[in-house]
């Protein structure tokens, strides 16, 4: 019985979470104009608070803004909207560069990132504020949209209907200045409603069979211990196979500042960029964000008699560090991870190396300083 009890006041706490309105309603106008340098997608996935937390970390991704839209009702408060009779689902625009991410990347992101059969909410957020629904600005992005739900129907991928609606963007309000960040502002908070959403073991069990190495486009299959012992040495080891942790301050990385990338060091799959690498003053190489979140994965660690979250690579399945909430803007994050883990690109090497998709994030950087 207290099991049980435990268990369902874990949900509720969840659930709860990203239901409940706690302060007096602020509104501030967010919102930017689309130029040829900045274009904006419309999505609907559900919890907004989660569609801003995951497309924040794409990049090429500038700024995403949780709102309402799809209803009548104009400027309708959170508390209008979570009856669900007002017509507007919950919703976020993102502002991205489309010279370094692409609306059918976006596209794609955003099928990964929600259950698009469900008719009646996502997850555990029930209703009709909750559905799904990709709002287009104009002819091209609805002739985008149409293709990628047509091959996604395709695909099989899913055994029943997709029902994610394709409309045309009429209004789109922002949401009050608490939802806005709300990751950033709560994050404990917030990882405990994830955590009890459902959402995320939805969608690894749906795409498990594509989890390809971006590097070189193939499925990686991990090497037997043999061989690890072998390829890494014995703190690379230590650290990857072993959840070791290096010393402060005496580590490769820990105070390099050359452009590159920081790629696993048993997959060589893409895990941190140099632009968003930050002295965070613990002696470890510090991130503010991955270079491809789809790289990472996030787990509970009890270890210590401590509770913090691990950093894992996805295809390697190294241990890699913790993420911990008091990182710097834009994220709030910090991923604090052992250079024993990572092997370091430089950005004159990433065409050489197999990762040219990624020396147009420094170009692009160069160009802002011209």
């Amino acid at each position: 019985m207290k099991k049980l009890l435990i268990y369902f006041l874990f949900i509720f706490l969840g659930a709860y979470g990203c239901q409940k309105t706690e302060k007096p309603q602020e509104r501030t106008n967010l919102m930017e104009k689309e130029t040829p340098e900045i274009e904006i997608a419309t999505f609907a996935g559900g919890c907004f608070w989660c569609l801003e937390a995951d497309f924040e970390k794409l990049p090429g991704v500038i700024k995403v803004i949780s709102g309402y839209t799809g209803g009548s009702k104009p400027n309708p408060t959170y508390e209008e909207v979570s009856t669900g009779k007002t017509g507007h689902l919950e919703a976020v625009q993102i502002y991205y560069d489309p010279k370094k991410i692409t609306y059918e990347e976006l596209l794609k992101f955003f099928w990964k990132s929600i259950d698009p059969t469900d008719a009646d909410g996502q997850f555990v957020d029930r209703g009709p504020q909750y559905r799904t629904a990709i709002f287009y600005h104009n002819e091209q992005q609805r002739k985008l949209a149409e293709k990628s739900k047509e091959e996604l129907i395709a695909s099989g991928k899913f055994s029943q209907p997709i029902v994610t609606e394709i409309k045309k963007l009429t209004q789109f309000y922002p949401a009050e200045e608490y939802h806005q960040d709300y990751f950033k502002k709560e994050p404990l908070r917030y990882k405990l409603y994830r955590q009890g959403s459902g959402r995320d073991r939805f969608c690894q069990i749906i795409w498990k069979d594509e989890r390809e190495d971006k590097a070189n486009k193939k499925v990686f299959r991990k090497p037997d211990d043999a061989v690890l012992r072998q390829k890494l040495t014995r703190l690379q080891y230590e650290v990857t196979q072993k959840n070791g942790t290096e010393p402060p301050f005496q580590n490769e990385y820990w105070n390099n500042k050359r452009e590159g990338i920081y790629v696993d060091i048993v997959s060589g799959e893409p895990l941190f960029s140099s632009l968003d690498k930050f002295d965070s003053g613990t002696g470890w190489p510090s991130f503010t964000k991955p270079l491809v979140p789809e790289n990472i994965v996030e787990k509970k660690d009890y270890s210590y008699s401590m509770e913090r979250i691990e950093v894992r690579s996805r295809h390697a399945d190294s241990h890699l560090g913790h993420v911990f909430p008091d990182g710097p803007p834009p994220t709030g994050l910090r991923y604090c991870i052992n250079s024993a883990a990572l092997r370091f690109i430089p950005k004159e090497d990433l065409e050489k190396e197999g990762y040219g998709e990624y020396k147009k994030l420094f170009n692009q950087q160069e160009g802002k300083k011209i």
